[in-house]
């Protein structure tokens, strides 16, 4: 299959490579099924390429030997409450809630769900105000843009 990125993501199933494909390609607006590929034809599917949000990524159907660790994530930087939500929700369903921003979905994938302005707010010269969001994101399972703020500025 070819492959139009240079660096590709691979995550691998045991078996549920198309229906988290499909899963993600569902989530995502701006996506696209690339292809896929079956050595036997009447077999099922070794590896389908997506590309949700112009990242391109491969799931492969590799079997049970590997799981899904917290040592990987998918960051999705989110530009409202709104945004959050709704991924947060969406990659939730049939998963689990972590902290500060994380979450595990129901293929074990773990995903942040971020605010674009954390960035901002945690490189800040302002070393008070950062250990203040840190402190207020720690208790935190989804994000709240409005709670962080207001550790950022002190209220």
């Amino acid at each position: 299959m070819f492959h139009r990125q240079k660096l590709v993501t691979v995550l691998w199933y045991d078996g549920r490579a198309e229906e988290a494909a499909q899963h993600y390609l569902s989530i995502f607006k701006n996506s696209k099924l690339l292809g896929s590929s079956r050595p036997n034809p009447a077999g099922p599917v070794l590896t389908v390429s997506f590309e949700p949000e112009g990242r391109e990524f491969m799931a492969l159907n590799g079997g049970p030997m590997f799981k899904f660790t917290e040592a990987i994530s998918i960051m999705v930087t989110c530009e409202s409450q709104d945004e959050i939500d709704y991924y947060w929700s969406r990659l939730c369903e049939g998963g689990q809630e972590s902290q500060c921003g994380w979450l595990k979905d129901k293929f074990g994938v773990s995903w942040e769900i971020v605010p674009r302005e954390l960035g901002e707010m945690m490189t800040s010269a302002d070393g008070a105000a950062v250990q203040r969001v840190v402190a207020a994101f720690m208790v935190m399972k989804k994000f709240d843009v409005a709670k962080l703020r207001e550790a950022f500025e002190g209220k």
